[in-house]
């Protein structure tokens, strides 16, 4: 039965049983993850959650730029340590435990303070969260590397995603029907119960049976030998300037929810945005990794061109009247279902492109450098500011449009 299970979602056979039950280890793993993630969204949740706090408008802007790229600039540090260790799924389970600590941590603040306090808390909380973050991200690709087979990586993390998100789109559906109440209460004992799934995710991931690792050499803890790739290795700077044009895909949703702040309709619509972004992830994941397992400069062309179409025209409709709740919310959908393209291309792609040597320095050192990009993303912000909110999408459907074109230019990993 498994092993039929494991040719229909991997497309791929296979007589190793631990072949197959890694794959499902981590499928189970991500998936559990994912729902966590979806019920914590800084960009929905802990910001209407701050909002509702009383606490100041300054403190839910960081709440994003804090938790992006608090997770991605650590990476450089973190890679030496893992890079050294044979076994490097551990990094993986203590960071999934640390991240349910602080979401649990972050449900406490909210259940005992309020105003700055509570802001200021949940803030520091996150950043904790996201260093946590920063450790998962950095081993898992390494992990998934060396315990899933190249053919199949996609799918695993595309079927987790399109799982994950059906379990993001039930919280939606209770949101938005009420059966969950939008309520402080309620939504800080939903957010102890996503770091108790992270915590479940950890004790899933300890069963993935992994090799030992080839230690690399004694200069695994040296500045140069991090950074080195950025000078040696041409498309490894491509991916990056592609990641980097390819960033506003992520940075899209608040500047289209914005779109219905004048017309009085967004505040009351957490539980249908959250619904539109979980049915682009089920919907999209599963197929987004099959590509991505066939080509995922394809994909990245694909997924960073749809987003750049539908921010396109957002920037269009934005200058006239505010429009209909409903079309936000589609928009929504289809800038999100981009996205997934764009996130699970930047995945498999590094993962195929790096060597099992290789993997974790150059996921560290890309993250990193994205990290730092992403503060600039701040910008966005100041466009929609000064010029309107049709500026920021404007320009984010530009840097999309060049990343997708400048993806065609990068090598078919999957074949090589």
């Amino acid at each position: 039965m498994r092993a039929t299970l494991y040719r229909m979602l991997s497309g791929a056979e296979s007589d190793s049983s631990k072949e197959r039950d890694n794959f499902f280890l981590h499928a189970i793993t991500l998936t559990l993850s994912k729902i966590a993630d979806g019920l914590i969204d800084p960009k929905i949740v802990l910001s209407w959650m701050v909002t509702a706090l009383g606490a100041p408008a300054a403190l839910a802007g960081f709440l994003v730029p804090v938790r992006e790229a608090g997770a991605l600039m650590p990476q450089l540090l973190i890679a030496p340590a893992i890079r050294s260790a044979k076994v490097r799924k551990w990094y993986w389970v203590a960071g999934s435990l640390g991240q349910g600590v602080c979401v649990t941590g972050m449900a406490i603040a909210a259940f005992t303070l309020t105003e700055t306090a509570a802001g200021i808390a949940i803030l520091c909380f996150l950043a904790l969260f996201s260093v946590c973050r920063a450790v998962c991200s950095t081993s898992h690709k390494d992990v998934l590397g060396k315990t899933v087979k190249k053919s199949t990586r996609g799918a695993t993390t595309g079927f987790a995603g399109s799982l994950g998100a059906t379990g993001v789109l039930i919280f939606g559906v209770l949101l938005a029907t009420g059966l969950i109440p939008r309520t402080i209460t309620a939504l800080a004992i939903v957010m102890m119960f996503a770091g108790l799934l992270w915590c479940l995710a950890a004790l899933v991931f300890a069963r993935v049976q992994e090799d030992d690792s080839v230690i690399g050499d004694g200069n695994v803890f040296s500045l140069k030998a991090l950074i080195d790739p950025l000078s040696k290795d041409p498309q490894l700077r491509r991916f990056i300037v592609v990641r980097a044009l390819l960033i506003p895909s992520a940075l899209a949703p608040p500047f289209l929810i914005t779109l219905t702040v004048q017309s009085g309709d967004g505040a009351g619509a957490i539980g249908p945005f959250i619904l539109a972004s979980a049915l682009a992830s089920i919907l999209s994941g599963y197929m987004w990794g099959r590509l991505s397992d066939r080509s995922s400069r394809r994909t990245f062309m694909a997924g960073g061109g749809l987003v750049a179409l539908v921010l396109l025209i957002a920037a269009f409709i934005s200058i006239g009247p505010a429009p209909d709740l409903w079309l936000v919310i589609g928009m929504l959908f289809l800038s999100q279902t981009g996205y997934e393209g764009v996130r699970t291309a930047r995945k498999i792609h590094l993962v195929d492109m790096a060597g099992e040597d290789k993997r974790a320095v150059y996921t560290a050192l890309s993250n990193t450098l994205i990290g730092i990009i992403l503060l600039a993303g701040g910008i966005l912000g100041v466009l929609a500011q000064a010029f309107g909110v049709w500026a920021a999408l404007g320009a984010s459907a530009l840097l999309c449009f060049a990343g997708a074109v400048l993806a065609g230019s990068l090598e078919e990993v999957q074949s090589a």
